[in-house]
């Protein structure tokens, strides 16, 4: 099967899924929209031109597929008028004060052959039928490190107590100055780490280097930290967004809390504890297989609604 992936920034829990398809035997082509974002320097309306043309070039190219990864990425999807559309919301581009990316998701959404979210919550937003496909998390990458060694690694004091904050201390939606409140309101000495542009692949060394994950977001989809952290045995102190109250249901050292109050004294709680979580041993589905095998059935699915599956040569057979 072959699959044309569009998507505005590769993200890397985006990345992720182009592997985990490809571990299914899905040939994948990623065409990201031309330019960069920054929230101070948007995408022009000639990187949007741009794209346009570069879609259509590709889509009649002998895909099965067309997935539209983010509402932003859909009008493209849904020009090329040959292909079955598949469609993953990301959650801002559902969940966010931007109504006209809300109503561009939700209208392209309805015309979408499949559409898939990551978490219940944004299931529950929409009107049309949809998959819920967690997105899934390189496990290998994301695993228990000696605390002293990945302190030694982002080079923060042995002896110190931190508290990771992984977002944009700028996001208004992630809430950085409530995270600090709690922070500072802490009986224990500790200090908020705010950690955002590194390379992925020094992110589990930031999170084995914390003491705890602080998420005071307003809003989430996810957050993909979260299970990050838990896979990584870090204890996680969140506001009730998302996914989160789901994924730490049965994770010990780990509170789900939305007064200042409550989230302070969850975070004290852990921190004087000063003990890991059991989150690896716990958590079913954290790897990229099984978003793999579920992204690989909406494919299928779609392609035997519209009586395309017979011209797919030995169609894999996936546990649904």
């Amino acid at each position: 099967m072959k699959v044309l992936q569009l998507t505005t920034t590769p993200r890397s829990f985006f990345e992720n899924q182009v592997t985990a398809l490809e571990r299914q035997g899905v040939d994948c082509t990623t065409l990201a929209i031309p330019g960069s974002h920054r929230p101070d320097s948007p995408r022009s309306v000639g990187d949007y031109l741009q794209y346009a043309p570069t879609v259509l070039g590709h889509s009649l190219d002998g895909y099965d597929v067309v997935h539209a990864n983010y509402g932003l990425t859909l009008p493209f999807a849904l020009a090329q008028p040959t292909r079955p559309v598949v469609c993953t919301l990301w959650g801002t581009d559902l969940m966010s004060d931007r109504r006209w990316l809300t109503a561009l998701s939700r209208f392209g959404a309805r015309r979408a052959d499949g559409v898939v979210v990551p978490s219940d919550a944004m299931a529950a937003e929409l009107s049309v039928n949809n998959a819920v496909v967690p997105f899934g998390i390189d496990a290998e990458m994301f695993r228990p490190i000696p605390r002293d060694e990945a302190r030694e690694r982002v080079g923060w004091d042995p002896d110190g107590t931190y508290v990771l904050f992984p977002y944009e201390s700028t996001r208004p939606e992630k809430d950085y100055p409530r995270a600090r409140r709690i922070v500072e309101g802490c009986t224990a000495d500790a200090e908020l780490k705010q950690v955002s542009g590194v390379d992925y692949e020094e992110m589990p060394y930031y999170m084995n280097a914390s003491d705890a994950l602080l998420v005071t977001s307003q809003r989430e989809s996810g957050p993909m930290v979260v299970k990050e952290a838990a896979a990584c045995n870090v204890p996680v102190v969140s506001t009730g967004v998302g996914f989160v109250e789901r994924t730490l249901t049965d994770v010990d050292n780990s509170f789900v809390a939305d007064s200042d109050a409550t989230l302070t004294s969850s975070l004290d709680d852990v921190l004087a504890s000063d003990a890991r979580s059991n989150g690896r041993a716990v958590l079913d589905g954290l790897g990229l297989d099984a978003m793999g095998e579920q992204l690989l059935g909406v494919y299928e699915r779609v392609l035997d609604e519209r009586g395309e599956r017979a011209a797919l040569p030995s169609p894999r057979s996936v546990t649904r």
